[in-house]
C-alpha cells in the first residue's frame, strides 16, 4: 500500500499544481477582461474631460502634424544632397535644399512653442480645476464616508490622482499621436525607398508591438495599486503627525518608523514591479533597435552593390529608420504616463461617483426659519448590519428647552446627536424637525440653523477673528468682537501681541483648552442657530475659566433648543428633560428632580459619581461613607444645588435655557 499511495500523491499534486496553474491563468484572463470593462467603462468620462477642450486638442493635433512632417524635411532632403549635389555636382540645389532645412527647422521650433504654451497650460488648468471639484465633492460627502476613509487617503485622492490627466489632455496624449505620425510618414518614405528593407523593419516592430501590449496590460493594474498604497502610507502619515504628542508621551517614535517603513517598503515594492516591466520594454527597444539596424545593413550594402539602391537613398533610409523607431521610443515612455493617468483618473472617478448626501432624492424639502421641535420617533440605527446602535428611541424637544443626553460611554448618545445633526439618517423610524421628516430636508436649509460645541474643539491654522468667522463669513467686525466680548475671548485675545490677528497654529495648538473652547463658544454665539449641541462644552476648562464663560452659555442657549451631551451630571440638574441611554435604548426619562426621587438607573449614577467628587481629596480610609450616602433623594438634589460637587458649570446656565 504504502507503494501504491507515493505515485498516487505524486499524481494528486500533479493534478493541483496543474489546477493552480489554470486557477492563476484564470485569475489573470478575468483581470485583464476586467481591465478591458473599466476602460470602456471610462470613455464616457474621457469624453466628459475632452469635450470642452476638443477644439484645442484638435489644434494641437493640427499643430503636432505640421511639427513631425517639418522634422521629416532633414532626412528626406540628404538623398538630394548626395545623390545629386555631392555625386553629380549640382550646386544650384544646394542653396534651395539648405534653405528648406532651416525653414523646417524654423517651423519645428515655433510649432513646439505653441503646443507647450496651449496645451501645456490648459493641462495645468484642468488640473487645478479638477481638484477643486473633487475637493467640493468630497466636502458633500455623508460623514460616513470620512469615518471609512483616513485624512490622508482622501488628500491623495484630491492632489496626487488628478496630476496624471495633464498627459491626457496636454502634451503627453498629443505627443502620443504625434510619435505614431511620424512613424507611419518615416514608414510611406522608406517603402517608396526600398520594399524589402522595409518588410524586415516592419516584421521586428510587429513583434515589439506585441511585447509593447502586454507589458501595458501589466502595468496599467500596477499603477492603479500604488495610487492606493501611496494614498494608505500618506493616511498613516498625516495621522502620525498629527497626533505626535501622543506618539512622543507613549515613546512610540520607533514604533511609527516601523510602520512607515512597512509602507515604504509596499510601495518600493510596487515602483519595483513597475521598473521590471519597464525595463523589459527598454530591453525589447534595444534589441529592436540593434536587430533592425544589422538587417538594414545587411539588405542595404547588398542592394548598392547590386545597383538596385543609391548611397543617398541608403543614408536618408537608415536616417529615416532613425525617425521610424525615436517616435517608437518616445511612444513607450509616453504610454507609461498615460498607463498611469488612466489609473488616476480612474480612482478620481470612483470618488466623483460617490453621491454626496445632498443629492439623495427624498431631500425636496427647505425649512425656513425653525421654532427648534424636534422629534424621535422609533428611530432605529447602525453603522454596521446586524449591529444595532439605536433600538427604538422615541423622545420629543420642545423649543427652547434643553435636552440633556447621560449614560455611559457606548451607549449611544453621540448616535442620537449625530441624527439630530443629520450626520447620518435612521435605519427605521424618523427624525422630526418642526414636523418635518429630516431625511426629507435639504441640508443647507437646516444646517445654517445648527450649532455645535464640542468637547474636541477643532480650529483651523488661522486667526483668532477667522476662526470666530468660521460660522458666518459675512458677519461685520462688530459682530464677530460682540460673540468674543460675550464669550469672552477678549480677555486673553486683547493681552496678546498681535490680538485678534494672532494665529492660533494648527488645531488651535498655540492657545490653552480653555481659550480654544471660549473660541468655539463664540462661534457658536456667531452664527446664532436655532439648535444647539453642547458636547461637554466645559469639559476642558478649569473653574475660574469656566466661571468666566457662563454667561456667555447662558446668552448661547437662551431661547435654543438645546441638546447636552453630559458625563458630569451636577451640571444638567436644570435641564428641562434628562434622557438615560443605555444599550441604544432610553431606560429613563425626566427632570433631575423626578430622576432622583425615582430612585432608579439616574439615582445610582447620580449617587456614585456625587461620592467619588466628594471623596477626591481624602486620604486613605477617610470617611468611609461618602456625603449624600444613605440620603433621600430630596436631600442629594439640595445639596447638588450648592454642595462640592461642582455645582457651577453648565448647571446654572442650563437654567436660563428652560
Amino acid at each position: 500500500m504504502p507503494g501504491l499511495r507515493g505515485p498516487g500523491t505524486t499524481g494528486m499534486g500533479a493534478r493541483s499544481e496543474r489546477g493552480h496553474r489554470g486557477r492563476r491563468a484564470g485569475a489573470a484572463e478575468e483581470r485583464k477582461r476586467l481591465s478591458g470593462e473599466q476602460l470602456r467603462a471610462m470613455l464616457p468620462d474621457l469624453w466628459v474631460l475632452v469635450r470642452p477642450r476638443r477644439w484645442l486638442l484638435l489644434g494641437g493635433f493640427g499643430l503636432m502634424a505640421i511639427n513631425r512632417v517639418a522634422g521629416l524635411v532633414l532626412p528626406a532632403s540628404t538623398k538630394y544632397l548626395i545623390d545629386d549635389v555631392l555625386s553629380k555636382g549640382r550646386r544650384e540645389l544646394l542653396l534651395p535644399i539648405v534653405g528648406a532645412v532651416v525653414a523646417a527647422t524654423i517651423v519645428q521650433a515655433i510649432t513646439s512653442f505653441a503646443l507647450t504654451q496651449l496645451l501645456s497650460k490648459a493641462a495645468q488648468r484642468l488640473i487645478a480645476d479638477m481638484r477643486k471639484q473633487v475637493q467640493a465633492h468630497i466636502g458633500r460627502l455623508p460623514v460616513a464616508y470620512y469615518d471609512i476613509n483616513k485624512t490622508g487617503s482622501l488628500v491623495s485622492r484630491i492632489m496626487s490622482d488628478v496630476e496624471g490627466v495633464r498627459n491626457l489632455i496636454g502634451t503627453g496624449l498629443v505627443e502620443f499621436a504625434g510619435g505614431l505620425l511620424t512613424a507611419v510618414l518615416a514608414l510611406i518614405l522608406m517603402l517608396r525607398i526600398s520594399p524589402v528593407m522595409t518588410l524586415v523593419t516592419v516584421a521586428a516592430l510587429g513583434a515589439f508591438s506585441v511585447v509593447l501590449y502586454r507589458a501595458f496590460g501589466v502595468l496599467r493594474p500596477i499603477f492603479r495599486e500604488r495610487g492606493k498604497i501611496y494614498a494608505e502610507v500618506t493616511g498613516r502619515l498625516t495621522e502620525s503627525l498629527g497626533g505626535v504628542r501622543v506618539v512622543k508621551g507613549y515613546h512610540a517614535e520607533s514604533r511609527e518608523a516601523e510602520v512607515f517603513g512597512t509602507g515604504v517598503g509596499r510601495l518600493l515594492t510596487n515602483v519595483l514591479k513597475t521598473l521590471t516591466s519597464t525595463s523589459v520594454m527598454g530591453l525589447s527597444s534595444t534589441l529592436l533597435l540593434g536587430l533592425v539596424g544589422a538587417s538594414v545593413m545587411y539588405v542595404g550594402a547588398r542592394q548598392i552593390l547590386a545597383g538596385t539602391l543609391t548611397l543617398g537613398g541608403f543614408f536618408t533610409y537608415t536616417m529615416l529608420l532613425g525617425f521610424l523607431v525615436a517616435p517608437l521610443f518616445q511612444v513607450v515612455a509616453i504610454g507609461t504616463q498615460l498607463t498611469e493617468a488612466v489609473a488616476g483618473l480612474e480612482r478620481t472617478r470612483e470618488v466623483l461617483r460617490e453621491r454626496p448626501e445632498d443629492q439623495d432624492p427624498r431631500r425636496t424639502e427647505t425649512l425656513g426659519r425653525l421654532r427648534g421641535e424636534v422629534a424621535f420617533e422609533e428611530v432605529r440605527f447602525a453603522y454596521e448590519p446586524g449591529q444595532p446602535v439605536l433600538k427604538g428611541v422615541s423622545f420629543r424637544s420642545q423649543p427652547g428647552t434643553v435636552t440633556a443626553l447621560v449614560g455611559p460611554s457606548g451607549s449611544g448618545k453621540s448616535t442620537i446627536i449625530g441624527l439630530v445633526a443629520a450626520f447620518h439618517a435612521p435605519s427605521e423610524g424618523r427624525v422630526l424637525v418642526d414636523g418635518i421628516d429630516l431625511s426629507t430636508v435639504r441640508l443647507e436649509s437646516y444646517r445654517t440653523q445648527l450649532g455645535v460645541v464640542l468637547q474636541d474643539t477643532f480650529l483651523f491654522d488661522g486667526s483668532i477673528r477667522e476662526n470666530v468667522a468660521f460660522a458666518r463669513p459675512d458677519a461685520t467686525e462688530a459682530q464677530v468682537l460682540d460673540a468674543c466680548r460675550i464669550a469672552r475671548v477678549d480677555e486673553f485675545a486683547e493681552a496678546l501681541p498681535e490680538g485678534y490677528d494672532t494665529v492660533v497654529g494648527e488645531r488651535g495648538v498655540k492657545l490653552s483648552g480653555g481659550q480654544r473652547q471660549r473660541v468655539s463658544i463664540a462661534r457658536a454665539i456667531l452664527a446664532d442657530p436655532r439648535i444647539l449641541i453642547l458636547d461637554e462644552a466645559t469639559s476642558s476648562l478649569d473653574s475660574e475659566s469656566e466661571a468666566l464663560i457662563q454667561e456667555g452659555l447662558g446668552h448661547l442657549l437662551r431661547g435654543r433648543t438645546t441638546f447636552v451631551i453630559a458625563h458630569r451630571l451636577s451640571t444638567i440638574r436644570r435641564a428641562d428633560q434628562i434622557l438615560v441611554v443605555e444599550q441604544g435604548e432610553v431606560v429613563e426619562r425626566g427632570t433631575h428632580a423626578e430622576l432622583l426621587a425615582r430612585g432608579g438607573r439616574y439615582y445610582e449614577m447620580y449617587t456614585k459619581q456625587h461620592g467619588v467628587e466628594s471623596n477626591l481629596f481624602l486620604a486613605p480610609g477617610e470617611g468611609d461613607k461618602p456625603p449624600g450616602e444613605g440620603k433621600p433623594a430630596e436631600g442629594l438634589e439640595a445639596e447638588s444645588a450648592s454642595g462640592p460637587s461642582g455645582g457651577g458649570g453648565l448647571g446654572g446656565l442650563l437654567g436660563g435655557g428652560g
